[in-house]
Order: structure tokens, then C-alpha cells, then sequence
């Protein structure tokens, strides 16, 4: 199994209430199904964040090595 950290931003870390965490998953589908069994108030959130490994947004089930970094990023406005 891979393992992943991930990091929240915005309202991802309010909703999982933690900024990050280490995940055990092989793509991206596995990834936030996951995280939903771990919090459930993510499920939302994931519906319309944006998830980006090493930094480049990434679609579908793009699969997942060990040590990479994804961000659960949420869309968001400023001022």
C-alpha cells in the first residue's frame, strides 16, 4: 500500500480538524474515499476541491506513490 501526506487548506482543515495526516491509498479515488471513512464532514468539501499532487492539479484516479504530497485545496475568495 502507498502512503501519502496529506495537507488541508481553508475550509478542508476545518472540516477534516487537523491540517495534515498521513494516508494509506494507491490513486486518488482510494485517497478520498478514505478520507471520507475518516471524516465524514470531508465529503462535501471534496465534492468541489481541487487535488493536487506535488503541487499539479490532478483528475480522476491518477494513481499515488509513496511520499508524494497531495493537497486538498477547496475553492475560495479573497478580497
Amino acid at each position: 500500500m502507498t502512503t501519502v501526506t496529506v495537507r488541508y487548506w481553508a475550509g478542508a482543515r476545518a472540516a477534516a480538524g487537523i491540517d495534515h495526516e498521513r494516508v494509506e491509498a494507491d490513486s486518488v479515488v482510494a485517497l478520498r474515499e478514505a478520507i471520507m471513512r475518516e471524516h465524514p464532514a470531508m465529503t462535501s468539501v471534496l465534492d468541489v476541491a481541487s487535488v493536487l499532487i506535488d503541487g499539479r492539479a490532478v483528475q480522476g484516479d491518477a494513481p499515488l506513490a509513496d511520499a508524494e504530497t497531495v493537497e486538498i485545496l477547496p475553492p475560495f475568495a479573497g478580497g
